[in-house]
């Protein structure tokens, strides 16, 4: 980008110093060099940049959001810029989801030729991309047949002004060579390739028009009074563009106003052109030294730029892997590394020619610490597999004793293969699913044959039946207003005996009216939820139903991990909002949200906790 803006310079003191050199000797005889912003369009007003937002911090999702509302809410000629942004940030993104999808594709045992990976996001980002393109190529298209068109009309122009001289009527030529001048003034650019020969061949032929006019001096003087007047108010322009903040816009400004002396206003009397360019000049040459400063501003920023990638390269060489012996070890050190990545993108952007070396600095820094996590995963990887030999031993096991026959023999294998179980560590990920279903299905298919084979109803668990059922009845009649009543019905309850498995939902039934008991007491949500849950587990024990135990002790588990992992994320996405303040209404949403969590996931533990302390 700075290169470029340099050349607008360089391509702008041309114009200066041709104009220099043609105003010096003789305004008549101007031959014009074509700058780098004119005759750039013919709608080059259209043409202006739309404002572009930060998308840094935009997931996917987001970015495709914004690149629909941009290509359908402004003219396709003013979104180069805000496109080429997204298409930065989408790219950065989606590289780095492909990276991550990658990498799990190797943990678990993939070869890297057969990985693959499609998204509705790329697919639809491909899409919007094709479609920006397809517009954008028709809009130039079309612009180029409009140049040509503008050629047409001025060469016709040109043959109007041949003809007026070659045919000139002293009483109406000066009235239809203004007319010609304003239609040549009407005409919008020409190709960039015919500029020069167009002007070059128009002016010669003002020329000889002012050769006849010479004829007429009333009428060339009036003309040279109007053009002095016209070029006059260019000076003040140019002069108050000096003081403009935005030397950018300034600069750009300062080009239609050259295009406007050299193509709109003709020239002056010979005895004020000197003067009158040189106002012109030195009004031009405060612009051109106030970018020039710029320009030297931005060139320092680099530098400080450079030197904070530096610092970022500095912390990931120096950091160490030594102590990570576990999962939980490298987990914490990729969150740490990711942070220095996105420190070192958002120290800024720099040109091609000063970010190369840096990068590959920095590209080395992350390959060291990307190499001892890879050998960390290759080691894991083995320890896997031979985790999963284990667990399909154990699963043969449990399948040769899910039909089986001797209850105690085969209940105390089991509930130790179970054990075992739960000792053994990781298996790779893709497996991992599988065989979970296929122990816990043998393990629950034996403990469903014992659980039946218990349910014989005898005449002593029929009055169990009918105990419990005139027990509940009067439960729900009877207004319990403290915890000490609460738990003194469930001692009666659990006083009358046990239920057999086939006795319905009668045990469901009670748990219910407990806990309904229970929410119309004024305690705290902690401890009602715990009340409720060690009566459940209570009656699970009492009924020596060990499937529903472990059941229960597994799911606790699964809400544990899925709460953890809203935490991590929500903590996640506070680190977008590292420069907000705490009344943020964002910040503090996030904030609210990981309470509720960190509050329910205390709940869960204490479940866990509860389960753990038990002998089943």
């Amino acid at each position: 980008m700075l290169d470029n803006q340099e050349k607008v310079v360089q391509d702008e003191n041309v114009v200066n110093s041709e104009e220099s050199k043609t105003e010096s000797n003789s305004e008549s005889n101007v031959t014009p060099v074509e700058s780098a912003n004119e005759e750039a369009t013919p709608n080059q007003a259209d043409e202006k940049e739309i404002p572009v937002e930060n998308y840094s911090d935009k997931s996917l999702e987001e970015l495709l959001v914004s690149f629909k509302t941009v290509l359908n809410n402004n003219p396709v000629q003013s979104v180069k810029t805000a496109v080429e942004n997204i298409k930065s940030e989408f790219n950065k993104k989606f590289g780095a989801l492909l990276a991550q999808k990658k990498a799990k594709f190797l943990e678990e045992g993939g070869n890297s030729i057969d990985f693959k990976f499609s998204s509705p996001l790329k697919s639809e980002y491909n899409e919007l991309l094709f479609d920006y393109k397809k517009r954008r190529d028709a809009y130039y298209k079309e612009i180029d047949t409009q140049l040509n068109q503008n050629l047409d009309k001025r060469n016709d122009v040109i043959d109007s002004l041949k003809s007026l001289i070659e045919n000139a009527d002293s009483t109406t030529m000066y009235k239809e060579f203004k007319a010609i001048q304003d239609k040549w003034r009407a005409i919008g650019p020409v190709p960039k390739s015919h500029y020069n020969d167009t002007w070059k061949t128009y002016h010669h032929h003002v020329e000889r028009f002012y050769d006849l006019l010479n004829l007429s001096n009333d009428l060339r003087d009036l003309d040279f009074k109007y053009n002095l007047e016209e070029k006059l108010k260019i000076i003040e322009k140019a002069k108050a563009l000096a003081n403009e903040e935005d030397v950018n816009y300034a600069s750009k400004e300062l080009q239609e106003l050259h295009k406007s002396w050299k193509e709109d206003i003709g020239p002056v009397a010979k005895e004020m052109r000197e003067e009158i360019w040189q106002k012109f000049s030195d009004a031009t040459k405060k612009i051109h030294d106030r970018r020039h400063e710029y320009f030297k501003e931005m060139r320092s920023k680099f530098q400080e730029i450079v030197e904070k990638k530096h610092e970022v390269i500095k912390k990931l060489n120096a950091y160490d892997t030594s102590s990570n012996k576990t999962h939980n070890d490298w987990q914490k050190s990729i969150k740490e590394v990711e942070k220095l990545r996105q420190e070192y993108f958002k120290a800024g952007k720099l040109p091609y020619n000063k970010s190369e070396e840096v990068w590959q600095k920095f590209k080395e820094a992350t390959k060291k610490f990307n190499t001892a996590k890879n050998t960390f995963y290759k080691r894991e990887k083995n320890e896997q597999q031979e985790n999963l030999k284990k667990k399909m031993a154990l699963i043969e096991i449990a399948e040769s004793f899910k039909d089986s026959e001797d209850w105690q023999m085969a209940t105390n294998a089991m509930k130790k293969i179970q054990a075992d179980w739960k000792k053994i560590g990781h298996v790779p990920r893709k497996f991992s699913d599988d065989i979970w279903k296929k122990f816990k299905s043998a393990c629950n298919h034996y403990f469903d044959r014992l659980n039946n084979q218990k349910n014989a109803v005898s005449k002593e668990q029929e009055k169990v039946i009918t105990a419990k059922k005139a027990f509940l009845e009067n439960l729900k009649e009877t207004k319990k207003e403290s915890k000490e009543e609460v738990l003194e019905a469930i001692d009666k309850w659990r006083d009358l005996g046990s239920l057999p498995k086939n006795s319905g939902n009668l045990k469901e039934k009670f748990n219910k009216q407990v806990d309904k008991m229970l929410e119309n007491l004024s305690l705290d949500k902690e401890e009602v939820a715990m009340l409720k849950f060690t009566n459940l587990i209570d009656s699970y024990l009492a009924d020596n139903d060990t499937r529903k135990l472990v059941s229960e002790q597994q799911f606790i588990r699964k809400k544990q991990d899925e709460i953890n992992k809203e935490i991590q994320q929500l903590e996640n996405n506070l680190g977008f909002f590292s420069n907000a303040t705490d009344d943020n209404p964002l910040v503090k949403n996030v904030k609210n949200q990981v309470e509720k969590y960190r509050k329910d996931l205390a709940i869960w533990n204490l479940k866990m906790d509860y389960l753990r302390k038990l002998d089943f």
